[in-house]
């Protein structure tokens, strides 16, 4: 019989390193490659990807549409079922994070860069461009935050939760590495540990590295624009990379920190300065406006959530849907490994109920205030007739968020507050990738030695770098979008595969707890033959309990 590899004889030392060498060293030469033909060959490939994206659009937006809604009704079903009470990690497993640094973590790591980047420019687009509405009308807004809310709300979340939940249930419950491949265990059997082992977890090496380089690049462009509109601070080359260095410092300094040091300090710091940013723009703002745009921006969305969510053109003769939904379900597909490794690392000995509803629910509901209150307010702006918002979205939407604050009191320390938040959500989101690459090239290790998890932040940061020098970001943009089509299909076999592990856990639970109430029933059976064969007379009751 042959022995079974496992996470500790899958992983080799080499030059200080805990490495899984085909994954680590093949990843590495196709990031250094694919880097290369992008620069050398830049408008190539950004046709290339481009025209590639566009067939995904026009012949597989069907697929998408299904894959995503099938994704978020497979969580409803889990967490409303049996399977809800069953813990990762066991009965007897119990939280490592308290609830709050828990929401913190996968919030940061999520999606909180986006709702900086778009909270202000996305509701604008779509009010002026609306899927089937006349534009900028009350209709018009309306259909704005209602697909706001579907772009950033239960799907996108839905997408990371599944891969999350598989993850932390095969890592921790069946005790296999903290890799994409043990999720296809039931499949594949000790067969996750060869060559499709390494194609699955090298995919996933490449889509999580260029994801999260691109958002690096074009983030620093947001920070830089940031700094030049406060501060008029030269908004080019020499300061973007003056901006990864530093942002490459800190996240590098996070890893090596670890989850509990570094991450979690870092995402508990960010949520509070959101918290304050998102009370500034509420209280100088529009406040009643605000809360009411809330309430019937959720309960609005709510109404159509059917329609919306299954929408797909099919009798308007129009793009709208394959430019925007099927862009961003191929946008958080392409995400998913990256950011559900991260949270499936974050949440050990939490229910699956506890899990779904927790990733499910409370990110949604925040986005949604956020969205509101940013998003909203923003096309009340345009609606009141205040041109400069909207212009600058057309001509830069990076600079949204700091056009959007000069019609509130305090502009400067409201922006110098925005500013540091985009800082500090790219470094969570730096760190916790970093933290992911390395475990998914180090066979599932979770404690690395801390050069190569600094290895994995400069990494980034450089390939960020040369990005940005050599103009080939849209090109790797676009390409991992377009990874969001094997992916869903990936996703899908992970439905199937999670239920088929939960159902087997599940008898297995079910007969050792069949198997203690016998135990337990036969034990006082047994008990209280041995009393009545040992007793000569019969004793009062009172004397027995003596």
């Amino acid at each position: 019989m042959a022995k079974k590899v496992t996470r500790s004889t899958q992983s080799k030392s080499m030059f200080g390193f805990e490495v899984n060498p085909p994954v680590f060293f093949i990843s590495t030469i196709v990031i250094v490659l694919a880097i290369a033909l992008t620069l050398i060959f830049r408008e190539s490939a950004e046709g290339f990807f481009a025209d590639v994206q566009s067939g995904v659009a026009n012949y597989a937006d069907w697929f998408f549409i299904i894959s995503v809604n099938i994704f978020l009704l497979f969580l409803i079903y889990l967490a409303l079922s049996k399977y809800g009470t069953m813990r990762l990690g066991g009965d007897m497993a119990r939280p490592e994070f308290s609830t709050g640094s828990w929401f913190a973590m996968l919030f940061s790591a999520g999606m909180g860069i986006g709702l900086l980047f778009f909270g202000v420019g996305e509701p604008v687009m779509h009010f002026q461009n609306p899927p089937w509405a006349e534009p900028e009308t009350a209709e018009a807004a309306t259909q704005a935050m209602n697909f706001t809310f579907l772009h950033w709300g239960f799907h996108p979340w839905a997408i990371y939760a599944l891969v999350g939940l598989a993850l932390a249930y095969f890592t921790y419950s069946r005790g296999l590495p903290l890799t994409i491949r043990s999720i296809f265990y039931p499949f594949l059997g000790d067969r996750i540990y060869g060559i499709i082992g390494d194609i699955i977890d090298i995919f996933a090496v490449l889509a999580t590295l260029f994801g999260l380089a691109t958002s690096l690049g074009f983030g620093v462009q947001q920070i830089a624009s940031g700094l030049n509109h406060v501060f008029s601070m030269p908004n080019g080359i020499f300061t973007q990379m003056i901006l990864i260095a530093i942002i490459t410092v800190i996240a590098s300094t996070s890893v090596a920190l670890g989850v509990d040091k570094g991450v979690k300090v870092l995402s508990e710091w960010n949520m509070r300065i959101a918290f304050f940013l998102l009370i500034l723009a509420l209280v100088l703002g529009p406040t009643i406006y605000i809360l009411r745009s809330f309430i019937e921006n959720t309960g609005s969305y709510l109404f159509n959530f059917l329609q919306i969510a299954t929408w797909g053109e099919t009798f308007n003769g129009t793009t709208w849907q394959d430019n925007w939904t099927v862009f961003y379900w191929g946008w958080w597909i392409g995400w998913s490994p990256f950011v559900g490794m991260f949270i499936a690392r974050i949440s050990k000995g939490r229910s699956v109920r506890e899990f779904i509803l927790g990733v499910l629910l409370v990110p949604s509901l925040v986005t949604f205030f956020w969205m509101s209150t940013f998003g909203s307010s923003a096309i009340k702006q345009t609606m009141d007739g205040k041109s400069e918002l909207a212009e600058a979205i057309d001509a830069d939407i990076a600079t949204a968020l700091f056009v959007f604050f000069q019609d509130y009191p305090l502009t400067i320390v409201i922006n110098v507050v925005a500013v540091l938040l985009i800082a500090g959500f790219f470094v969570t989101s730096s760190d916790s990738g970093s933290l992911v690459i390395d475990s998914l090239t180090s066979g599932g290790k979770i404690d690395s030695p801390v050069a190569q998890r600094i290895f994995w932040a400069v990494v980034e940061g450089a390939v960020a770098a040369v990005l940005l020098l050599g103009g080939g970001l849209q090109a790797l943009q676009t390409a991992t979008t377009v990874t969001g089509l094997p992916f869903a299909v990936i996703l899908l076999v992970m439905c199937y595969s999670l239920l088929k592990g939960l159902r087997e856990d599940w008898r297995k639970l079910q007969q050792k707890r069949s198997l203690k109430e016998q135990e337990n029933y036969e034990e006082i059976i047994s008990k209280i033959i041995t009393k009545r064969s040992t007793s000569k007379k019969p004793k009062p009751f009172s004397d027995e309990t003596n």
